[in-house]
């Protein structure tokens, strides 16, 4: 009865062995050649099928690299929620990146390179009325005569090793994984107005970041990628010296934060070159 039931259980092995290997040469998926059935322990051991997803390509060993990315998001008073407690209210701020870079694939779907980066951002509010007369009957008040004027511009200058893994076998789109290590200086301009009369200060601030930023890519040309790419944080460190109207240095500060969320400013759209020819590998590849 044992020998019948180990038959009969190696025959319906086998059956869906090959119903598997069927369906993979329909929809192109490779079956490991390995196909010897080995006996240990009293039971029946099949080789796994290989889905050969480690062998889809989505660049190759030695091809160069370069492109952009970019960013912008503005704020308005327009995007105001609280219009009903808010009047007359004047706000508003933008900030603008741009990040060339370069990279060098020393392995198929795996690339290192360096990235250079400015960033601009500026922000204002210039007053408003506050009216609680919805909740709270006979109370209300202006901020007239204070106003806030915000200005700042930031260089950085980056190492990345990014990993791509490929969605199809020809290799158009795929998703990636990327570490970054990042170091970036940036001059900021704080301006306070109070009583129609405004106090101003700045500050150097020097940051090194350690980031991890995954997101999408596709060929839209033989040799250019699109690509979209999330910043969810990492670890931080910030030294910053402070300065008054005068250029005299009036205190400095030093903080580390580990954080990883969505960053919505650093969500980029980005453009990639390959300078050779994915096609030009693959006949070389052939002979």
């Amino acid at each position: 009865m044992k020998k019948i039931f180990i038959l009969l259980t190696a025959l319906f092995v086998v059956g869906v062995s090959q119903v598997a290997e069927a369906q993979g040469i329909l929809f192109g998926v490779q079956r490991d050649t390995t196909k010897i059935n080995r006996k240990k322990g009293g039971l029946i051991q099949v080789d796994r099928i290989d889905r050969a997803i480690d062998k889809n390509v989505f660049a190759y060993k030695g091809e160069w690299i370069c492109g952009v990315t970019a960013s912008y998001g503005t704020i308005t008073s327009d995007d105001s929620d609280i219009a009903l407690v808010l009047e007359n209210l004047n706000l508003g701020g933008s900030i603008i990146s741009v990040k060339p870079y370069f990279g060098y694939f020393y392995r198929d779907n795996l690339s290192i390179g360096a990235r250079f980066g400015y960033t601009h951002t500026v922000g204002y509010f210039d007053g408003a009325n506050i009216n609680m007369g919805n909740f709270i009957e006979g109370i209300e008040f202006s901020t007239d005569g204070i106003g806030i004027d915000y200005l700042s511009n930031a260089y950085s200058f980056s190492l990345f090793h990014r990993a791509y893994v490929p969605l199809d076998r020809r290799g158009r789109f795929g998703v990636f994984g990327e570490l970054e290590l990042e170091g970036s200086y940036g001059r900021s301009k704080f301006g306070f107005m109070f009583n129609d009369v405004w106090h101003t200060s700045y500050s150097d601030n020097y940051k090194v970041r350690f980031n991890f930023n995954p997101g999408v890519a596709a060929y839209i040309f033989p040799n250019v990628c699109a690509t979209v790419s999330f910043g969810l944080g990492g670890l931080q460190y910030n030294h910053v010296r402070q300065f008054d109207s005068e250029m005299n240095m009036s205190g400095t500060r030093d903080f580390s934060k580990l954080r990883f969320r969505l960053n919505v400013t650093e969500i980029n759209i980005g453009v990639t070159v390959h300078l050779w020819s994915k096609k030009n590998e693959q006949k070389l590849r052939q002979q």
